[in-house]
């Protein structure tokens, strides 16, 4: 079992930045790739961006040159940076974690509880 706990949720006003944090225990060597989904209201949940445990990152098209996944090993922690927020960004953010190739849509075994985004403009 894998465990993830997030943080770094909260209210932004449109341009403004966030970084979410992921923290993760358990048999964290069952897995290969972490990544963060989001959920809109009325929508399906999507993949934003993902790492692998070499580091290589993957990003959806909507939020390229606007977030930044990264990783510190040393801690067992992923982090999400975003900025340059839209209000279409407001969602529920999930970390996530399994074994998966890099560019899959299909989300891994483990979640984590979810935290709330939200950008105002």
């Amino acid at each position: 079992q894998v465990q993830l706990v997030e943080s770094g949720g909260g209210l932004v006003q449109a341009g403004g930045s966030l970084r979410l944090s992921c923290a993760t225990s358990g048999n964290i060597f069952s897995i290969n790739r972490m990544g963060w989904f989001r959920q809109a209201p009325g929508k399906q949940r999507e993949l934003v961006a993902a790492i692998t445990t070499s580091g290589m990152t993957h990003y959806a098209d909507s939020v390229k040159g606007r977030f930044t996944i990264s990783r510190d090993n040393a801690k067992n922690t992923v982090y999400l940076q975003l900025n340059s927020l839209k209000p279409e960004d407001t969602a529920v953010y999930y970390c996530n974690a399994g074994r998966r190739s890099l560019y899959s849509s299909s989300p891994g075994d483990y979640w984590g509880q979810g935290t709330q985004v939200t950008v105002s403009s």
